[in-house]
């Protein structure tokens, strides 16, 4: 039986202001009435990655080939159906979210993340969180991976948000097929963390996706979007998640994704709630 808990897994829309991504601004929100006894409102520059998103399968394409499931280019436009978020608003993405928590992982061992340093982590700590946290990952799981780095840029002064900017340098997983096979392996249905990129940024030089993705330095966007069609969320607000995780060592719970219902959209705010 649930506590009937609920957490919002989403950063306010203009949270992230500077924003990491020069080309995500902040939306901007206006409020007009046609009379003096109502409201209305609208956003201007509201780009849909800039806060708490998902990445849908139109987002990367495989270079030189075509995007997911080999939907061709023409059918990427707006109001058309193929590949768009909408079909996650039709049919929310609900299941068993799993919070693994890789913030806690490498403070236990002695080993913080340096957000400010953007490590790159490798995806064997998937196991070790699992492990440490007493869990199983199941096939069809909403993997959520706590890093800290979104609560870290955001409580960061101007002097370090400016630099991590500048240098585009951002925790992440390390460009690798080892993440790739983890996720295949455990049959996961989506993969949220609280990070800009999920991968590692700026690329690794060892990547093995510099000669697939030149247009990226080698990125593995294109591996796990538009081969493997797997939902990425990027920059999840699961501080409030974690820290009743914490405090309870409960670390999974009803998690319910649906984005906006924009037909043909490439990506959305993740609209994520979790129910304990």
């Amino acid at each position: 039986m649930g506590r009937g808990a609920v957490f919002s897994l989403d950063y306010s829309l203009t949270a992230f202001d500077p924003p990491m991504s020069r080309s995500r601004s902040a939306p901007i929100h206006t409020i007009t009435c046609a009379h003096e006894q109502s409201r209305d409102d609208s956003l201007n520059g509201f780009f849909l990655q800039a806060s708490s998103h998902l990445d849908g399968l139109r987002h990367r394409r495989v270079s030189g080939f075509g995007f997911y499931d080999g939907t061709p280019d023409e059918a990427i436009t707006p109001n058309a159906a193929p590949l768009g978020v909408h079909a996650w608003a039709d049919e929310p993405i609900v299941g068993r979210g799993l919070l693994l928590d890789i913030d806690g992982l490498f403070s236990d061992e002695g080993t913080p993340l340096d957000h400010r340093e953007g490590p790159a982590i490798d995806a064997g700590v998937l196991d070790r969180a699992a492990a440490r946290q007493g869990c199983t990952v199941t096939p069809g799981d909403l993997i959520l991976v706590h890093t800290g780095w979104a609560s870290w840029y955001l409580n960061a002064g101007p002097a370090d948000q400016g630099d991590v900017r500048e240098r585009r340098c951002a925790t992440g997983f390390a460009q690798s097929h080892d993440l790739l096979e983890w996720l295949w392996d455990n049959r996961i249905a989506l993969f949220a963390t609280d990070t800009f990129a999920v991968e590692v940024l700026p690329v690794l030089d060892g990547s093995p996706f510099l000669e697939t993705a030149p247009e990226d330095r080698g990125m593995m966007h294109q591996e796990l979007i538009a081969k493997l069609g797997v939902p990425l969320g990027e920059l999840w607000n699961l501080e409030m998640l974690v820290a009743d995780s914490r405090e309870t060592g409960t670390w999974d719970a009803l998690v319910v994704v649906k984005p906006l219902a924009l037909l043909g959209g490439v990506g959305s705010p993740c609209n994520a709630t979790a129910i304990r």
